[in-house]
């Protein structure tokens, strides 16, 4: 790391202590920018890195709601509203125990750079609460989403911050979120979140467009070797909406994505998996993997282990945050993997993003490859705003000229900085170079 960067990186680890993510996350942004300041040192002497650490606004607050027993239960809700130079604040919400502040800050720090790589006028934020949706019924759920949405309120907006899904918050919760934000505000302000139905105000394609993007970035990177997604084995992490739109997208590809994942462990299914049976499990039934190892004739179920012990040349990881270690990835090389491209947000270790670039593997990171989510929800926020409504042809022919945009776009950043193949230098540069621009224009911000 530049030593011009690396002081200031220690002075963002010592203000924010014990967030472990969020340190993750900011240390391999600073890894990538040195050469951006040797043509620009505007930007240090603006301390735009100071300021683009340090988050416009972090909200923190109790969310109480009772279950069906009665019982009165507390949780905590975050929104950390990071940086608005290029628009207004954008990125989902998550409901996971797992959650507390540093998460919501590794996660909103990223959302900054890939919404700058979309190209669209979208700041970057992130929110959500340690609240576990699993095993709640409809009721406890709806009553905890009105208690969330009590506080944030009066956060958000179409102009000032946009939340939407991300994981445990699906249409099921955006709903309800939306329900109480129009209860309390007396106004149908569609643009307020993304995520929503169909038929009032949603987006087709939004809840394909991350899986659908992160195959679409893969198919970018796998040209630039002439090869395609047809004939690859593919191997997917987790089973939730991003992965199984990523299976469906590989495999209209010619792919046969032979493995996914959930908490319990992966099933392997040589004929590839069949989507409209996983998809019935995961998302109708809110079951478990070793339901569609059972209904399944060939597939097998592996109780605990990794998905990565499975053979395949393309690698999707779309479940959590540093699921893939480096012993997993240098087991992937070692099986003949040619490429990944990350569905989730930092789904790979520093460590294995280091052993798949060492070995020439075609790398897409997170907060390029899984940017369709957030493009897709900033094309419904154009359909609000026009009162339109677009056809799913149209929507996906957008979503598909984005992401390839920002394939383009981070491969040409990458050549331009000295390390040409390098995505993970270009997605830094390219997206950090459109912020600092907007910020020293807009002035001491």
């Amino acid at each position: 790391m530049d030593s011009r960067l690396e002081a200031v990186r220690d002075t963002v680890l010592a203000r924010n202590p014990g967030e472990k993510e969020f340190h993750q996350a900011v240390t391999e942004v600073f890894e990538s920018l040195g050469p951006v300041h040797d043509r620009h040192p505007e930007f240090l002497e603006g301390a735009v890195l100071e300021r683009l650490c340090e988050p416009e606004r972090q909200i923190i607050f109790r969310v109480p709601w009772t279950d069906d027993a009665g019982r009165v239960h507390v949780n905590r809700g975050f929104r950390v509203e990071f940086n608005s130079a290029l628009g207004p604040y954008k990125g989902g919400l998550r409901f996971h125990p797992s959650v507390y502040l540093g998460i919501v800050k590794f996660l909103g720090f990223e959302q900054i750079f890939k919404n700058a790589l979309t190209g669209m006028p979208i700041g970057g934020g992130k929110g959500g609460s340690d609240f576990d949706p699993r095993g709640r019924s409809d009721s406890e759920i709806m009553r905890f989403c009105q208690s969330f949405m009590t506080e944030l309120y009066r956060h958000i907006g179409e102009y000032t911050d946009v939340p939407a899904g991300d994981i445990g918050v699906g249409g099921r919760e955006i709903g309800y979120l939306f329900g109480q934000y129009k209860r309390i505000t007396n106004r149908y302000e569609s643009g307020v979140l993304t995520g929503k139905g169909i038929s009032w105000g949603g987006s087709l394609v939004r809840p394909e467009a991350t899986g659908y993007g992160t195959v679409i970035f893969a198919q970018e990177m796998l040209k630039t070797r002439g090869q395609s997604f047809d004939g690859q084995r593919v191997v997917v992490s987790g089973s939730g909406n991003v992965a199984i739109h990523a299976i469906a997208k590989a495999q209209s590809l010619g792919a046969t994505v032979v493995a996914c994942s959930d908490s319990a462990g992966y099933i392997v299914d040589e004929a590839g998996i069949d989507v409209g049976l996983l998809s019935q499990i995961k998302e109708v039934e809110r079951g478990r993997l070793t339901e569609y190892a059972a209904r399944r004739s060939g597939a097998n179920h592996v109780a605990g282990g990794s998905v990565w012990d499975v053979t395949g040349t393309v690698a999707l990881p779309c479940a959590t945050q540093n699921e893939l270690d480096g012993d997993a990835a240098a087991k992937l090389v070692s099986n003949g993997l040619i490429a990944v491209a990350e569905g989730a947000n930092m789904p790979s270790t520093r460590a294995a993003v280091s052993v798949f670039q060492e070995a020439g593997i075609l790398f897409g990171p997170g907060k390029a490859a899984n940017a369709g989510g957030v493009a897709t929800s900033a094309l419904e926020m154009q359909q609000n705003a026009s009162r339109d409504s677009w056809s799913f042809e149209h929507t996906e022919q957008r979503l598909t000229e984005i992401m390839v945009g920002i394939h383009d776009r981070c491969a040409e950043t990458a050549d331009a900085y000295g390390a040409p193949g390098n995505y993970v230098v270009g997605a830094n540069i390219g997206g950090f170079v459109k912020v600092a621009d907007a910020m020293l224009a807009q002035g001491l911000i």
